[in-house]
């Protein structure tokens, strides 16, 4: 199969181009192609020639247009382009050729393969080369740039265009804010009015962007292997067209600087040989497959550099919450091990305020956490401790020498900033020695992933979302699937049963399937004492039984903003979650996703309509049922509906 493929990329490109014998002073003509390994999905490089300085880029699935030709460059310090007038020097294509497995995931085993054609420049006025590397893969395309050389180079930033077909409209956010709809070069989402004053400003979005093409193209926008390299936005570039904006600012920084820290960065530096972070579209003829597709930014990531990660385990997590005290936490992991969850956490400031002078090697007065700790692991239970970053930069290696010590499964660091390369490189150093202690990582605040828990899979979970804490409508509940969520894993803290909640409680349940987070937080804002009475929630055996790492996904419907469907399996069993917007609908769900034989299904659905949503009840009901069958689910308005099922 590897000779076959490598055949397919030479025809592919000998039919397009001149070859690699072109001389460097004058570029080829036509175009060079790449093919993803099913064909379907062509990405074509196009060289400087008269009229278009750049080098650009463009693709298609069926020969439908995904991208139209869209210019490359990189900034340098100064400001000025590298790519206008570049000369072709040679390219060579390989096929990568790669399944693995993930600790933890969307699926057992992810599909890596793709086919990769990298063409080498020299920009003749600064006399320096580079390379364009473009790789297709049969769920997307991705472009990433190489620079060639001995070297140190200082870049102001890069230009990668995307120029979509005309007619496509583009959903996108910033920060926590709503996520808006228009045309690409209008993308201006409306922001948090409260996080986005320090850092990079204008009409600036967010990764992921979701794209939807007048033929019908769902197309996601992420980034992925993004080490040494500011984060990416998006922002307007002209007709259909969306360019890179690399961060200047760290986001969401005010008022948590630490000693002797400055913000604005507009130059970095990276050394010889350097590889940018990939530019991916994810690309589908069905809008829900996307969630299928997902597990191409970690396979575009660099691979495992910790080693033996068999230690790092996903699971289901309880908060405990001030007021601290010995007894409120051995009932909070009495309650944790009733509910056969994997992990509590200490939250914010049990060590102190998360300011400078906190100590975070040292709990507050009253508090035992060797006792606590201990208890914990008796009931297999890991310990996550809550940690802000002002003392996650002053005393790091205390910490994790100290956690290590005291038998910690993880550390949640909070307030982290992520923007600028610095911050990119403090979080990487952050996870990585945490990594070597074998403490596990769950990053808080205004992140975005970009395939980082491959390459350092102690990194569990990141939130960089507006979260189910903060009770958002049921619309971007199911907007959330087909925008951030595909990026990675998306820490949502689920809030079952709360009076502010906009949705039903089976809309609560089906999060737990439809969200794909290794390190699910459940009952955010409750304590154990709300579910004393087993017979009054009779329905938290989903929550039970619901594990958080996936050996199969299957997506079964859905829209963008409207509902999801999706399917998911774990060992013999598959769990399966619905949800709707505020139009209530009716869904028939084909079952043969199930294989083959009799199953179990036990449904936890919408029952009576209620006054609000929230205190909609959670009616209860199992049938056996075959993979010929079809059920109809009625999903009430902000609803959904959670189904087990299991083989008999």
């Amino acid at each position: 199969m590897l000779i076959d493929r490598r055949e397919l990329i030479a025809g592919a490109i000998a039919v397009a181009a001149t070859g690699d014998g072109a001389p460097a002073a004058a570029n080829p003509v036509e175009s060079l192609e790449i093919r993803s390994p099913n064909g379907r999905i062509r990405v074509a490089l196009i060289l400087p020639r008269l009229g278009e300085p750049f080098p650009c880029w463009s693709a298609s699935l069926d020969g439908m247009p995904v991208l139209e030709t869209s210019r490359l460059a990189l900034i340098l310090h100064d400001g000025k382009s590298l790519g206008p007038g570049a000369r072709y020097l040679h390219h060579r294509m390989r096929a990568e050729v790669e399944h693995w497995r993930p600790p933890f995931g969307i699926a057992e085993i992810y599909d890596g393969m793709r086919n990769e054609l990298e063409v080498a420049f020299e920009d003749p006025g600064r006399g320096m080369q580079f390379a364009i590397r473009l790789a297709a893969h049969d769920h997307g395309v991705a472009v990433r740039y190489v620079l060639l050389g001995a070297q140190r180079v200082r870049l102001g930033g890069e230009a990668t265009h995307l120029r979509f077909p005309n007619g496509s409209r583009v959903w996108s956010s910033r920060d926590e804010g709503e996520y808006a709809v228009s045309a690409p070069e209008a993308i201006a989402p409306v922001p948090h009015p409260d996080l986005t004053a320090s850092t990079d400003q204008g009409p600036l979005a967010d990764l992921p962007l979701y794209v939807a093409t007048p033929d019908g193209v769902a197309v996601s926008v992420c980034e992925a292997d993004r080490l040494h390299y500011p984060r990416t936005m998006f922002r307007g570039a002209g007709t259909d067209t969306v360019v890179t904006h690399l961060m200047r600012f760290p986001g969401r920084a005010t008022g948590y600087s630490g000693p002797g820290e400055t913000h604005a960065a507009p130059v970095f530096a990276v050394d010889a040989s350097f590889k940018t972070p990939w530019r991916v579209l994810l690309v589908s003829r069905s809008p829900v497959k996307l969630l299928e597709q997902a597990g191409l930014i970690q396979s575009l990531a660099t691979p495992n550099r910790l080693g033996d990660v068999s230690w790092v385990r996903p699971g289901r997590a309880f908060r405990i919450r001030k007021p601290y005290t010995t007894e409120r936490a051995l009932a909070c992991v009495e309650f944790a091990a009733k509910r056969r969850l994997e992990f509590v956490e200490f939250d914010a400031h049990w060590y102190g305020d998360g300011t400078d002078p906190s100590d975070a090697t040292v709990p507050i007065a009253g508090l035992d956490m060797a006792r606590i700790i201990a208890a914990a692991k008796a009931s297999g239970i890991g310990m996550i401790l809550y940690v802000d970053r002002v003392p996650a930069m002053r005393q790091l290696d205390a910490i994790v020498r100290t956690y290590r010590d005291w038998g910690v499964a993880g550390i949640k660091f909070g307030f982290v900033w992520e923007g600028r390369q610095e911050d990119v490189d403090f979080i990487y150093d952050l996870v990585e020695r945490c990594g070597r202690h074998r403490l596990m990582v769950n990053l808080h605040d205004n992140l975005r992933p970009a395939g980082l828990e491959r390459t350092l899979p102690n990194y569990i979970a990141l939130e960089g979302v507006r979260g189910n804490e903060q009770f958002p409508t049921a619309r971007h509940n199911v907007t959330l699937p087909f925008t951030r969520a595909l990026a990675g894993p998306i820490d949502y803290t689920i809030c079952y049963a709360h009076e502010r909640n906009q949705t039903t409680n089976a809309h609560q349940l089906a999060m737990a399937v439809v969200y794909y987070n290794p390190l699910t937080f459940l009952y955010w804002y409750d304590e154990p004492d709300k579910y004393a009475s087993d017979a009054a929630w009779p329905e938290l055996r989903w929550f039970d039984e619901c594990p958080t790492s996936w050996d199969e996904t299957v997506a079964l419907g859905g829209a963008i903003g409207e509902h999801v469907a999706v399917a998911r399996r774990h060992g013999k069993r598959w769990f399966f979650g619905a949800m709707t917007n505020e139009a209530a609908r009716t869904i028939e769900l084909p079952l043969d996703f199930l294989g083959r034989g009799r199953w179990r299904a036990t449904m936890f659905s919408d029952g009576a309509r209620a006054a609000q949503p929230r205190e909609t009840p959670v009616a209860i009901s199992s049938r056996d049922v075959r993979p010929s069958d079809r059920l109809k689910l009625d999903l009430a308005a902000s609803g959904g509906q959670a189904i087990l099922f299991e083989p008999l």
